[in-house]
């Protein structure tokens, strides 16, 4: 599998590693304002980029005809925009907050544990999650999935970083010097909590977890999640 990688920082660098050892290749490493030479080459493009360029590197692959994964948070305001590109060219298209194997899993017992909880009232959602200093958007993408599941399910109406309303779910993003990513979902009454809690190790299971979407994509069309990647 020919692979263009958008987005060449730490993240693309592990991709690259991880790729080559499951025997791909890679045809283009796109570092911020470097051309697309190459795009046309590839069989998939994985990009893990910034928030101001995802939306210019997913639409160059689509309108090229090459399936991409995009790994970048913080842009999601365009998601729709990305998915109709995607339906009216006829491409491939998948989206994750977090490709990480456990990360998804994890967003399933979340789910599951909203729906336990919907009808308990004296119990107060709250959330944290803890990234390295150089991520640029907060909170992170996948605390927003995860807040995103608890209101599908229950009576909050909104997620909020700092002064949250009435309704709203209040999510602790801090920025700490060397942590790949923890997120934990708090439920808080006055007499016991319950918590549930994803650590990441490292960036090898947000990589390893791209790579694995990127291969599943190969010869299918349409826009799919990582629920469609694993099955769940």
């Amino acid at each position: 599998m020919k692979i263009a990688l958008l987005g060449y920082g730490k993240m693309g660098k592990v991709i690259e590693r991880i790729a080559l050892e499951r025997g791909h290749e890679i045809v283009l490493r796109k570092r911020g304002a470097d051309s697309f030479d190459g795009l046309a080459d590839a069989d998939v493009a994985i990009d893990f980029s910034i928030p101001d360029a995802a939306v210019g590197n997913i639409s160059a692959c689509l309108n090229s005809d090459v399936p991409v994964i995009s790994g970048t948070t913080g842009w999601l305001e365009h998601y729709h925009d990305m998915a109709q590109l995607c339906e009216q060219k006829g491409g491939a298209f998948i989206y994750g907050s977090n490709f990480s194997l456990g990360v998804n899993i994890f967003f399933e017992l979340n789910t599951h544990l909203a729906k336990m909880m919907a009808n308990l009232k004296q119990y107060k959602v709250t959330m944290e999650e803890v990234h390295h200093t150089q991520k640029l958007d907060a909170p992170s993408g996948t605390a927003i999935t995860l807040a995103k599941d608890i209101i599908n399910h229950s009576d909050y109406a909104g997620w909020a970083i700092g002064n949250p309303k009435e309704g709203d779910i209040f999510i602790d993003a801090k920025r700490v010097e060397g942590v790949p990513g923890t997120h934990t979902v708090t439920y808080d009454s006055d007499v016991d909590a319950i918590e549930i809690k994803h650590t990441a190790h490292s960036r090898e299971g947000f990589a390893l977890g791209a790579v694995v979407a990127a291969e599943w994509l190969i010869g299918k069309k349409g826009v799919y999640s990582m629920k469609d990647v694993l099955g769940l």
